[in-house]
């Protein structure tokens, strides 16, 4: 079985408060979009985990793919599988591309071997790998609260605008970027905001790692401003970074203006 688990995007990121548990809540809006990393799972005689594309970090023991077959089959009889995963998504971008593996290989898993697990039940496995792996399972947009694993619906139409991806291939850990960040509660509402034009998004719908790690790495800033100056409709920061992303009314071949970085681009759904 082949599966392509996409990134996501975080349309306004609202870090609200420290909890008791050392994470943070959060407000924002987690979109889906199309740039993928391949996974495919087969039988095998023996368990194991291959990646090919970008370097992951870590070994195979601790990928969150090897954690989600382990997780499964410590409750089903599941036979042994060889993983093989094509990565492609940016590593430490703010993309959730590493949750995304995670939520594919519990859906997959779930589908080769009929487990009949319930969507509410796969959620609640991915909760146990990572805070944003839980919104792999649905996959759509979602108003997201607490530590980003709790979902409400929202009001957003931007299907089939065109969106591009910049990646500068900085490397920020959500150490890195916590570190700087002020807590402090929104004085609007994410989800009212994102009901309006597009275009009065932006100097209200923010992300509050922008303000530390923009000072750090200037590059971030230059580029979220090169894509207002290409004719963005709203561009940010997603998630703890270092992908930024414009998005646009109509297609545009934005890699001309970007030769250098690992960018994608294309429809929104």
């Amino acid at each position: 079985m082949v599966v392509f688990p996409n990134a996501k995007i975080n349309i306004g990121l609202n870090i609200v408060e420290k909890r008791p548990d050392g994470f943070h809540n959060i407000e924002s809006c987690f979109y889906p979009v199309g740039w993928s990393d391949a996974l495919e799972i087969t039988l095998a005689e023996a368990f194991s985990f291959q990646s090919d594309g970008i370097v992951i970090p870590g070994s195979a023991a601790d990928n969150l793919c090897t954690k989600a077959y382990q997780m499964l089959a410590g409750d089903y009889n599941l036979p042994p599988v060889k993983i093989h995963l094509l990565k492609t998504v940016p590593i430490g971008a703010g993309l959730g591309g590493g949750s995304a593996d995670a939520a594919f290989t519990i859906k997959a898993l779930n589908q080769l071997f009929s487990l009949d697990i319930s969507i509410e039940e796969q959620e609640n496995y991915a909760r146990r790998i990572g805070s944003d792996c839980a919104f792999f399972i649905r996959n759509r947009p979602v108003y997201c609260f607490e530590k980003g694993d709790k979902f409400d619906v929202i009001d957003i139409d931007i299907s089939g605008k065109w969106i591009a991806l910049i990646n500068p291939g900085i490397h920020i850990s959500t150490v890195e970027a916590y570190s700087g960040v002020v807590a402090k509660r929104s004085t609007e509402d994410l989800r009212n905001i994102l009901r309006k034009p597009i275009q009065e998004w932006k100097d209200r719908v923010t992300n509050d790692f922008e303000a530390t790690l923009f000072k750090k790495y200037p590059l971030l800033k230059e580029i979220k401003e090169k894509l207002y100056d290409l004719g963005a409709e709203y561009a940010a920061m997603s998630g703890s970074g270092s992908t930024l992303f414009g998005i646009f009314r109509k297609e545009q071949n934005v890699k001309l203006h970007f030769p250098e970085f690992r960018l994608w681009q294309g429809f929104l759904r």
